[in-house]
Formats: structure tokens, C-alpha cells, sequence
């Protein structure tokens, strides 16, 4: 997984997996889904993202092993 943002024009790319690009859905106003051919998603859009999820200074990643899946949200 990659992850890019892009502060001149304020996007944040999630690439989930490597993959031949077919096609993209805006699945919510500023969210873009990237599909491969057999419509797997390869890769998220968050376009004006400071303004849908904050200030896009730092990122934290948590990897969950546990069979429970644990909540959304940055930890405090």
C-alpha cells in the first residue's frame, strides 16, 4: 500500500494494490474509487482532503490482527 498527498492540489492517494487501471467512480463527493478490469478497487482519491479529513500533516498507520475489526478514527 501507498499512500500520496499532494499539497499543491490538496489530494490524498490511497493505492491499495498494484493494478491495471479500468475505470473510476466518485462514490462520494471529493472520494474517488480507481477500478481494476474485474472491478476490485486498486486505489482511493480524497480530493480536497484537508477539508474532508483534516489537516494532512502526518500519518498514522495501525495494523488490526485481531478478528474483531477496530473503529475509524485517529487515535488521540
Amino acid at each position: 500500500m501507498r499512500v500520496i498527498y499532494d499539497q499543491v492540489g490538496d489530494i490524498l492517494y490511497i493505492c491499495l494494490r498494484e493494478g491495471e487501471y479500468d475505470e473510476s467512480d466518485e462514490v462520494y463527493e471529493g472520494f474517488i474509487a480507481d477500478f481494476d478490469p474485474q472491478g476490485k478497487p486498486i486505489a482511493i482519491e480524497i480530493l480536497g482532503a484537508s477539508e474532508l479529513v483534516g489537516t494532512v500533516d502526518r500519518l498514522a498507520f495501525e495494523f488490526a490482527r485481531e478478528s474483531e475489526p477496530m473503529p475509524l478514527g485517529v487515535p488521540a
